[in-house]
């Protein structure tokens, strides 16, 4: 804002008035001028400190998710090794045995795809309106078709109303014409898919499109979905899905390539991919104590003693975070031999927090005690138990954390953001409100002043002119 002081010293008293009413201004204003900037410093120290706790939070979450995918499963005690990934690969459980087996794949599994007859108007060929019946397995599923369809409208009410299910439909157009084409995620012998309801759609069971197609023709393209074929160890077994999960126990069996493909799977322990997985957990879990202890420890002098008091010291939040993710460190897990961290060679560091991973222990309970296929038990859980022990470490750890971490009013942290947020802003009124104030009395004392200095002027004017007078009768009378 502008100043209304006007520097230098007055006309009429020689006085500095601008320093004068500076000085006066400043001492007014201090004392909330440093209650505003305390608490502005305080206010934006923890807003960085709030983003920075939701942003280790969310790291370790992801870390947790990343580790008890199912899909990519990190925690298993044995390892399946394919020779060839480009016929089968295979996924060990916690329940494998040691061991080699050879796989020879005859043929995988197919599933049905199947195209009607030509319609010589290609894609927007008009389609009676009706119900579409899908049956495959024995199970029909209707497709609406409304009034004013076509070809294609068909195709992507097909797709909108039964994709979910797996099926999905295009239109292939060939000499005759366009055709429907339909084909299905279900694989395995018996899944053909038929189709009925609507006139030059129908498709019957056991159609078959042929080696040379007309026009008319319609039905299954190629062969019928049939079963995957393999051996194991030259034991002669089928699957309805290219997944085989039945087959050897502990084992799952990805099929790739058939055509009397051969490959050999080993199996063994684990031990260098548990070693990595609870390496990972812990630094995941170790950046997050490291976190809060830089937002909570204030800055220590030569001698040890607080200086300056970090962003969250004393704050409760801080330290219900590191209560809240220690807890399930604590609970005994679901396995049978193995129930605690501090088996593996996972402790706490009584300094610090953080955990500390002593990998030759790890190596010695994997290898004496056989732990391997309960690690998984330990960290995903025991899908076989019921209540809290059917959840592992990570999901524990997981629902510890989530009530920080959950976004909206509901959220421990956000809420806490949406506090700061308030803050800053009535700050930032009362600054506002103050700098107004001080923009007053500064023009009030100022005004003061200047007319102080203008009335001290006019007193000396006049104190001069009676002097002068004085001074010319006290001349007049000597001469």
């Amino acid at each position: 804002m502008a100043s209304p002081i006007l520097p230098g010293t007055g006309l009429g008293s020689g006085l500095d008035t601008g320093a004068i009413v500076k000085a006066l201004v400043n001492a007014d204003k201090a004392a909330k001028q440093n209650q505003i900037d305390r608490q502005t410093s305080t206010n934006t120290s923890q807003i960085s400190a709030i983003g920075s706790l939701k942003s280790v939070l969310a790291n370790f979450q992801a870390a947790i998710k990343n580790l008890g995918d199912t899909q990519n499963p990190q925690f298993l005690g044995f390892n399946a090794t394919s020779a060839d990934a480009k016929v089968l690969t295979a996924v060990a459980s916690n329940t494998a045995v040691n061991g080699t087996y050879t796989i020879k794949v005859t043929n995988l599994a197919t599933s049905s795809k199947v195209a009607t007859a030509a319609f010589s108007g290609g894609a927007t060929s008009p389609i009676a309106e009706g119900t579409l019946n899908i049956t495959q397995n024995g199970v029909s599923r209707p497709v609406t078709i409304p009034a004013g369809a076509t070809l294609q409208s068909v195709r992507d009410a097909i797709n909108t109303q039964q994709g979910a299910n797996g099926f999905s439909a295009n239109i292939v157009t060939d000499s005759f014409g366009s055709r429907l084409v339909m084909g299905s995620t279900t694989t395995g012998a018996g899944s053909d898919i038929t189709l009925s309801g609507i006139a030059g759609l129908e498709i019957a069971a056991g159609q078959q499109m042929g080696a040379t197609p007309t026009a008319t023709s319609a039905g299954a393209i190629g062969d019928f979905a049939m079963d995957a074929n393999f051996s194991v160890d030259g034991l002669a077994l089928t699957s309805k899905s290219n997944k085989v999960d039945q087959a050897i126990s502990g084992l799952t069996l990805n099929l790739v390539a058939g055509a009397n493909a051969t490959t050999t799977v080993t199996v063994a322990p684990n031990n260098d991919g548990l070693k990595k997985s609870i390496q990972t957990f812990v630094d995941a879990y170790n950046q997050v104590v490291t976190s809060i202890n830089a937002l909570t420890k204030p800055s220590l002098d030569d001698n040890g003693d607080p200086t300056i008091p970090a962003a969250l010291t004393g704050d409760p939040l801080a330290r219900g975070i590191l209560a809240s993710i220690r807890d399930p460190l604590t609970t005994t897990g679901a396995g049978d031999k193995l129930t605690v961290l501090s088996q593996l060679g996972i402790t706490t560091n009584q300094k610090t927090g953080a955990l500390d991973f002593d990998s030759t222990k790890f190596t010695n309970a994997m290898g004496s005690q056989q732990l391997g296929g309960e690690v998984q038990k330990l960290f995903l859980g025991d899908p076989a138990a019921t209540g809290s022990a059917a959840k592992g470490l990570l999901e524990r750890m997981n629902d510890s954390i989530t009530p920080y971490t959950v976004t909206g009013k509901e959220g421990i942290l956000d809420a806490r953001s949406t506090n700061l947020a308030k803050a800053k802003t009535n700050l930032a009124n009362q600054q506002a409100a103050l700098d107004r104030r001080i923009e007053t009395l500064t023009a009030v004392l100022t005004k003061k002043y200047n007319d102080m200095d203008t009335l001290v002027g006019k007193l000396k004017a006049t104190a001069a002119n009676i002097t002068s007078m004085f001074e010319a009768i006290t001349a007049q009378q000597k001469g």
